[in-house]
């Protein structure tokens, strides 16, 4: 594990020194040497623009441009040198609607601050050994969401049964997630990975 990533170039963009230089120190241990630190969006963006980055991890909350706007600019700009670079989002957000906001931004992989090695590490494994492919569906450009082993069942596709109650869809947005049903949400077939082990 110590080399993991010896040949990957990373941008880390946080605003706090502290869980900058944590995100630093774990991605030594897996073997990154070329890691780039930045405060905000707006610096890690004019550096994308014009250096090779294999690997973008990312805060949510940041001024003046925050990660999601970040995520954007990297999938969407005719600026972007690499828009199909995966992005892990590293941050305290936990509610399904932030969750799903980062997913529909583009966002490769989400995980909960306070961040493990163990977590990151999971989540890089999953963008270097199981990437999925890139699509584009009117306004959304990203890693496909789509469970592609299997067949699809009615209550496994987006908009299909009952629609719930406003009260219910309401709490539901607002609804904290776990890690693994956020690990599910971004990557469908790793449900079925589990369940396989």
């Amino acid at each position: 594990m110590t080399d993991y990533l010896r040949d990957v170039s990373i941008m880390v963009v946080e605003d706090q020194d502290f869980s900058a230089g944590l995100l630093r120190k774990m991605l030594r241990v897996l073997g990154a040497s070329d890691v780039h630190i930045f405060e905000n969006g707006e610096d890690a963006w004019e550096y994308f623009k014009s250096n090779t980055v294999d690997l973008v991890v990312t805060d949510w909350q940041m001024a003046p441009i925050n990660g999601i706007k970040l995520t954007q600019l990297i999938r969407k700009s005719p600026e972007s040198p690499n828009t199909f670079v995966p992005i892990i989002m590293v941050t305290a957000f936990r509610e399904r609607e932030h969750v799903f906001k980062a997913r529909d931004a583009g966002v490769t992989e989400y995980v909960i601050k306070p961040v493990s090695p163990k977590g990151l590490f999971s989540r890089i494994e999953a963008v270097i050994e199981r990437p999925r492919r890139f699509v584009r569906v009117g306004e959304f450009f990203g890693p496909d969401r789509r469970r592609h082993h299997g067949e699809f069942k009615g209550e496994d596709r987006r908009g299909q049964g009952p629609k719930p109650d406003a009260k219910t869809a309401a709490a539901e947005k607002k609804r904290d997630m776990e890690q693994d049903e956020i690990n599910t949400t971004f990557n469908p077939d790793d449900a079925d990975r589990v369940k396989a082990d």
